[in-house]
């Protein structure tokens, strides 16, 4: 048991052993014997013995993969619900208890993948924009229903706290550059700089002056905190 990063291309290939894979971070698709697949935070895979299988990442993923002898339970290729011991606690877990909740855990229906990176690349090129939940669900192609319940299973977030989180972590950087503090609420959607700092005390535990301090002075930064 191993977790294993992955992006770009890899070649298809197989072994004689299953493999059962479980999203960590990003997205990770897979062609298996000629099916197409994908494990994300939401889901596990599992890969059956002998099966030829290629991998793509467009983003950094990362994965915990069990290699695993060929029993029951890993027998097809099946998509799984992630087991509650995993969700809650995952370094705790060994591969003895995950193979034996692999097997009880229930088979999830094909359906489309939510591409979290493509999201990430059109609202981080549009952070001042007023998101709503119905323009980031037509994004991916997906009803605002349907959007909510798939991105909350994937990120544990809403879709608007999410944005709200790439909006102070950009913030974060622009200040750390020297950019005003007016400029950097306006560039990252926020109508006044009072809001930003506001958002920024609120999520983050600290203030415009306090991230421009820790950017100069790391060691002491920690030390005032």
């Amino acid at each position: 048991m191993s977790v294993r990063g992955y992006l770009g291309a890899y070649e298809p290939h197989s072994h004689a052993h299953a493999q059962v894979l479980l999203g960590i971070q990003g997205s990770l698709q897979l062609e298996v014997d000629g099916r197409p697949a994908f494990v994300d935070p939401s889901c596990g895979l599992v890969v059956p013995a002998g099966s030829r299988h290629g991998y793509l990442a467009d983003s950094p993923a990362k994965v915990l993969v069990v290699d695993c002898d060929a029993t029951r339970g890993t027998e097809r290729l099946r998509r799984f619900a992630l087991p509650s011991a995993w969700r809650a606690e995952p370094r705790a877990c060994n591969a003895d208890v995950l193979l034996s909740d692999v097997i009880g855990a229930p088979t999830l229906q094909t359906r489309r993948r939510l591409d979290l990176a493509h999201l990430a690349t059109a609202v981080d090129a549009e952070l001042h924009r007023g998101w709503s939940v119905a323009e980031l669900a037509s994004l991916c192609r997906f009803s605002p229903q349907r959007f909510r319940a798939r991105f909350a299973e994937l990120t544990g977030l809403s879709p608007l706290a999410w944005v709200r989180q790439r909006r102070l972590d950009a913030a974060e950087r622009l200040l750390r550059a020297g950019l005003p503090l007016e400029a950097a609420a306006l560039q990252v959607g926020y109508a006044r700089a009072s809001a930003l700092c506001f958002a920024l005390r609120r999520e983050r535990g600290i203030g415009a002056r306090g991230v421009r301090a820790a950017a100069a002075d790391p060691v002491r930064a920690s030390l005032d905190i």
